[in-house]
């Protein structure tokens, strides 16, 4: 009878489910403040431009805020086996299918950025597809490498492994047409291809693929570039502010073959790196900083880093990347102790985004790459974006329900 009882501790024990990791809520919850505060602080030219209400972005970025951290805390109550499987599929094959019809919308219901259409307009705000699908996209990959890949030994030929790719070649050939070429979006693409790329290494396949996926993608990339002449005009932009810096450091041959004279100002950029300069360690202020005031359009948006570093300093910034980089590390620690393989590659996926979201975004605003113009997770203003991320926490919760934190990972 003892037996018996201690059997049926250890069964419930087993498979009971554990709590949503409540640290990893608080940060991103955290940084969803800042975002809201920061929505008020670095858009008071914009408002006045455009003669908007002077808490115009604010009401709305703590409205879309609340529901983020709302819905977060929705899916962190929800076991992942009746959510994650359904949600992630659904924003695959729903917001694929919105990216593919967008250019044969009516003008009425879309808005064009760039001479493309990226945002699909509904009632009292705009939809931007893009942000949910990659969401999807990350499900779809895991749940598909689960499926077909992870089983399959390293050891086979390039063929056979290339034939074994051949679908998520496809599949992300059809994306980037759509995302690259109808909707003119670079960033997102590059974005989704580096996921694609280090979630292969997670998916077991062999080193031959990553080198000749790294050749193609360097030459696709080279290709999506020269075809569009905005890009090549980044590019030059990027280049008429660092090549003092790199041809000082190559042989002087060098020079008479890379220096372009008579290239476009990269404003932007320096007004980024000037407002950075100005916050210096403790910032001008909240409120008090000077690049809000038209220097940049919309600081609010893709260049928030640098506005808060004007008005919290490096200190401030110091803060965001740690916060930045404990969610990533959070949510790495969910990945290492979860069973399921399909949660292991979806959680990886996700941290993955944040973080070269993050990066290719520091990287841009501070010269060290071309601008892609892709948001800040969690921290610049727009409701899909944040939205879009509140699901993705709110999924990666759900799963760590499943998974005691205190467990040590051998």
């Amino acid at each position: 009878m003892h037996s018996n009882k201690n059997q049926i501790k250890d069964n419930n024990k087993k498979n009971s489910i554990f709590e949503a990791d409540y640290i990893l809520f608080l940060l991103v919850s955290l940084l969803i403040t800042m975002s809201i505060i920061f929505s008020y602080s670095l858009s008071i030219y914009t408002v006045e431009y455009y003669g908007y209400n002077q808490f115009h972005f604010f009401i709305r970025q703590l409205f879309v805020g609340t529901l983020s951290i709302f819905i977060m805390w929705i899916f962190s109550r929800m076991e992942p086996d009746k959510v994650v499987n359904h949600v992630g599929m659904g924003l695959f094959i729903l917001f694929f299918i919105l990216m593919a019809i967008m250019p044969i919308l009516p003008t009425s219901m879309v808005t064009a950025s760039g001479g493309a259409n990226r945002w699909i307009r509904l009632p009292g705000f705009s939809l931007s597809p893009v942000e949910f699908f990659k969401i999807g996209f990350i499900y779809f990959l895991s749940w598909s490498f689960h499926r077909r890949l992870i089983e399959v030994p390293r050891k086979i030929g390039l063929k056979q492994e290339f034939l074994l790719l051949a679908p998520y070649f496809l599949t992300f050939f059809v994306v980037v047409f759509i995302i690259a070429f109808l909707q003119k979006d670079l960033g997102q693409v590059v974005l989704l291809g580096g996921i694609l790329f280090i979630l292969l290494i997670f998916a077991n396949r062999s080193y031959k693929v990553f080198v000749s996926l790294g050749v193609v993608g360097v030459i696709a990339l080279i290709g999506l570039i020269v075809a569009a002449p905005h890009r090549i005009q980044r590019i030059f932009s990027w280049w008429a502010m660092v090549q003092d810096g790199i041809l000082s450091i190559l042989p002087e041959w060098a020079d008479n073959y890379l220096r372009i004279d008579e290239l476009p100002e990269p404003y932007q950029v320096s007004h980024s790196l000037n407002a950075m300069h100005n916050g210096g360690v403790f910032g001008q202020g909240v409120g008090f900083g000077n690049i809000k005031l038209g220097f940049l359009s919309e600081v609010h948006t893709d260049f928030v880093l640098a506005g808060i570093t004007e008005e919290l300093g490096l200190l401030g910034l110091v803060f965001i990347t740690i916060i930045m980089f404990l969610i990533v590390l959070r949510i790495f620690k969910i990945s290492g102790r979860v069973e399921n393989k399909i949660y292991h590659l979806f959680t990886i996926g996700i941290a993955l985004m944040i973080i070269i979201a993050f990066l290719i975004n520091s990287y841009g605003i501070s010269g060290m790459i071309p601008i892609k113009g892709i948001a800040v997770p969690l921290l610049s203003y727009g409701g899909s974006s944040m939205l879009s991320m509140s699901v993705a926490i709110g999924l990666v919760l759900s799963i760590s329900k499943s998974v005691d934190m205190n467990k040590k990972v051998r």
